[in-house]
């Protein structure tokens, strides 16, 4: 009863259209009267140290960093790096997406700011070549999300958060997965689009394609910076935050030069806004968890998982099938937020390591950012391209299925996940 009282009053809350915030508080005020304990000072206590927490101040840092990264011009050169090696292709421009959405996941960790940025810069060039809009949004959109699993990564941060669970493990642990998510949609792209008939750029002469490879030496230096700084123990992923965002900073405004100070009011803003968004939510969903472990909903859906618990890759399979399922209707954030408390402790008690489980669990979010209907971005994507959303769906299943089969292959073979992380020791 518990269960359904926490799901019908979340669920009720969201049909009524209340934000998912808000609505997270609701569920978690009709869970206390539900058991005869209210008491609003609990609900506020709750919120406050919700959002007091120190590895939280990663993502207004991160969320800063790729704010700066787009305005100071690393994209851009990110993206004319890629152009110079593999646009002169067959379907050129779609590897270059795929190249620059890998390069840029490791920078940014926003997936709605590395799609709008590579769809502004590609898609123009992909319309006057001939290419298939639809179908070209919809590989950037899904190139987009796989920004979310390489670090830097703010839904990690939120999973770890979250779970109790070390960030700089899952950090380390998403590196090859989100590699394995942009070579699914690079051989997806090779299948889908080597019939269209679209202009074939010349190959750029090798001297050329070095300078524009040296010419974003700059914005290939951070990854190295922050991973490296992550496994010495120079610093913890929150300090890598503030050292991505000063980077950024500094390349932009003083080695690049595009990066005006009256552009920063602008830049800054964008990201106080977009952290207040997931930080109130991440406060909001802290009072639920409280309340979730007080109602012992997680040792209920533990036995309603029962028959699974013996077999961890069908137990995983299963997870993964209610979080897609779960995606289709919630935002990434949100999703992250409500069901980690929930599945954490069913996860250890199978004996799946926290760590693989979360990896997984932030690549099935991700996903959910561009399936139908909420797909945030593929809304962004759609915006940037105006392209008609029902022609983008249609343009991003190839590439949601490449990125479900690589998920699934993932279940399989956990060590895929694992076996970098003995890189830490």
């Amino acid at each position: 009863m518990t269960v359904a009282v926490f799901a019908g009053s979340l669920i009720g809350a969201m049909m009524l259209g209340m934000p998912i915030a808000f609505a997270l508080i609701v569920c978690g005020l009709a869970l206390m009267v539900f058991m005869g304990n209210f008491d609003a000072q609990i609900v506020a206590q709750n919120l406050v140290s919700g959002a007091d927490n120190f590895p939280l101040m990663a993502v207004p840092f991160f969320l800063l960093a790729g704010e700066l990264m787009n305005q100071g011009g690393m994209s851009k050169r990110i993206v004319d790096a890629a152009l110079a090696w593999v646009g002169h292709l067959r379907g050129g421009l779609g590897y270059v997406a795929v190249a620059a959405s890998i390069m840029m996941a490791s920078i940014s960790g926003s997936a709605i700011a590395d799609t709008a940025a590579i769809a502004a810069l590609l898609i123009p060039m992909m319309r006057s070549a001939g290419y298939n809009i639809p179908r070209s949004t919809g590989l950037i959109a899904a190139g987009g999300i796989i920004a979310p699993v390489i670090p830097p990564s703010v839904g990690l941060v939120l999973f770890g958060v979250a779970g109790g669970v070390s960030i700089t493990k899952l950090f380390i642990a998403g590196i090859v997965p989100g590699i394995l998510l942009g070579l699914a949609l690079a051989v997806t792209w090779f299948i889908v689009a080597r019939r269209d008939k679209v202009a074939v750029t010349t190959s750029m002469p090798m001297a050329e394609r070095v300078r524009l490879t040296v010419r974003g030496f700059w914005a290939f230096v951070l990854p190295m910076i922050i991973v490296g700084g992550l496994k010495f123990g120079v610093f913890t992923p929150t300090e890598a935050a503030v050292v991505a965002a000063a980077y950024a900073f500094i390349v932009g405004k003083f080695i690049y030069r595009e990066l005006q100070w009256n552009m920063l009011y602008g830049v800054m803003l964008s990201a106080a806004k977009t952290t207040a968004v997931v930080m109130f939510m991440v406060a909001a969903a802290l009072v639920s968890a409280w309340l979730i472990a007080m109602a012992n909903i997680p040792a209920q859906v533990t036995e309603m998982m029962r028959p699974f618990l013996g077999n961890p890759t069908l137990l995983m399979f299963a997870l993964m099938v209610l979080v897609v399922i779960v995606g289709t209707a919630l935002d990434f954030a949100p999703t992250i937020l409500i069901l980690t408390p929930v599945l954490m402790p069913m996860v250890k008690e199978a004996g799946i390591d926290p760590v693989y489980f979360g990896v997984l669990f932030v690549i099935n979010n991700a996903i959910g950012l561009i399936t139908p209907p909420v797909g945030t971005v593929l809304n962004v994507a759609s915006g940037v391209a105006k392209v008609p959303m029902g022609d983008v769906i249609k343009g991003v299943m190839p590439f949601m299925i490449a990125q479900l089969i690589v998920l699934f292959l993932l279940v399989l073979f956990p060590s895929i996940v694992l076996v970098p992380l003995k890189w830490l020791h």
